[in-house]
């Protein structure tokens, strides 16, 4: 976490000295909104339902599990997925630019990687969303799309919009620069749900959109390398590790780690979307994000690990976004068509 993001969710006076630009920021994403509401600005429309993934905080929340686990949950249903993102964090040639399992994350970005590596959908990056949006509906022929992040890109007309929040919540509640928000506490009631990446649902001391609760589930930890080698956390336990998180919330990792029994003999936090070098790796047995792991797959070491994780969230979170969706005209096979299917 850097020196300003510590100022903002500890509640240090001179973030008052931002004031003045934070007043700044409030008028100018205000006369945006306004400009969309009066048509001035258009939002596009493609011709496909858009379920926006985003928040109204900087900085990694969860993001990443909660579009797996929709693109996942649709995908079962026999619906064509499309997942859109920015790309930051690479540095592409053109776009838009359909992912594959074998870029590199400098030239896609990490996140973009990952999902296509994990999720099996078309993943395109564009840092224009509507023309990233339309290429997945007339070139990959998604009948959903899945934008990872881009709540406050209005350019790009949506039909679900979900938020994802993590322990840190909206900080000390002021906009940036003062504080973490990109968009006033407001935005959380205007939203079709809340999910939280925390142990137990938090206490909002304002008006909010339906909550539920998410919880990252560990797989078997996976070899940077090889990743055929895969093998239990328990096999980790009799002697410390190293551990290394470029993400939002680093210490969140690391208390996963030491939850299922590892003991850490160092733990090396780097920012979101940090560009890893191999002298950030330690020489020992070092277990890290997938996230992480699909940067520096190139100069690890043989004994350098990952942890890939699967959000779990109530089905009446799938049956609010699904209901949504079926008035919007998206097609879904029916439980009895899944059941045949054994899904």
């Amino acid at each position: 976490m850097s020196d300003i993001e510590k100022k903002w969710y500890s509640g240090h006076p001179l973030v008052w000295l931002l004031s003045p630009l934070a007043l700044l920021f409030y008028l100018i994403s205000a006369l945006r909104r306004w400009l969309y509401a009066i048509g001035v600005k258009q939002s596009v429309k493609v011709d496909a339902p858009v379920i926006v993934v985003g928040n109204i905080s900087v900085g990694g929340n969860g993001k990443t599990p909660v579009v797996l686990a929709l693109a996942g949950y649709f995908k079962n249903k026999g619906v064509k997925v499309g997942i859109l993102s920015r790309g930051y964090g690479g540095k592409s040639d053109f776009y838009p630019r359909k992912v594959s399992e074998n870029d590199e994350a400098k030239h896609v970005g990490d996140e973009p990687r990952l999902l296509a590596g994990r999720s099996g959908c078309d993943v395109v990056i564009d840092p224009n969303r509507v023309r990233g949006a339309t290429y997945l509906v007339e070139q990959c022929q998604s009948d959903l799309i899945i934008c990872d992040d881009g709540l406050q890109h209005y350019a790009l007309s949506r039909d679900v919009e979900l938020i994802v929040m993590d322990d840190r919540l909206v900080g000390s509640g002021f906009l940036l620069p003062m504080g973490p928000l990109r968009e006033g506490k407001w935005r959380l009631e205007t939203v079709d749900a809340l999910i939280h990446n925390s142990a137990e649902m938090p206490q909002l001391s304002q008006p909010c959109a339906a909550q539920f609760l998410m919880s990252l589930e560990p797989g078997n930890l996976i070899n940077v390398k090889d990743r055929q080698r895969q093998i239990s956390s328990d096999s980790f336990r009799d002697s410390p590790v190293s551990a290394l998180a470029g993400i939002g919330s680093p210490q969140r990792f690391f208390s996963q780690l030491e939850n299922l029994g590892l003991k850490l003999n160092s733990a090396r936090a780097f920012p979101d979307h940090h560009d890893f070098t191999v002298d950030d790796i330690p020489t020992e047995t070092v277990i890290m994000t997938e996230k992480d792991a699909v940067k520096v797959s190139a100069f690890a070491h043989k004994d350098c690990w990952f942890l890939p994780v699967t959000a779990n969230i109530d089905n009446q979170f799938f049956n609010l976004i699904t209901n949504k969706l079926l008035n919007c005209g998206l097609t879904v096979q029916s439980n009895e068509k899944e059941n045949e299917n054994g899904i």
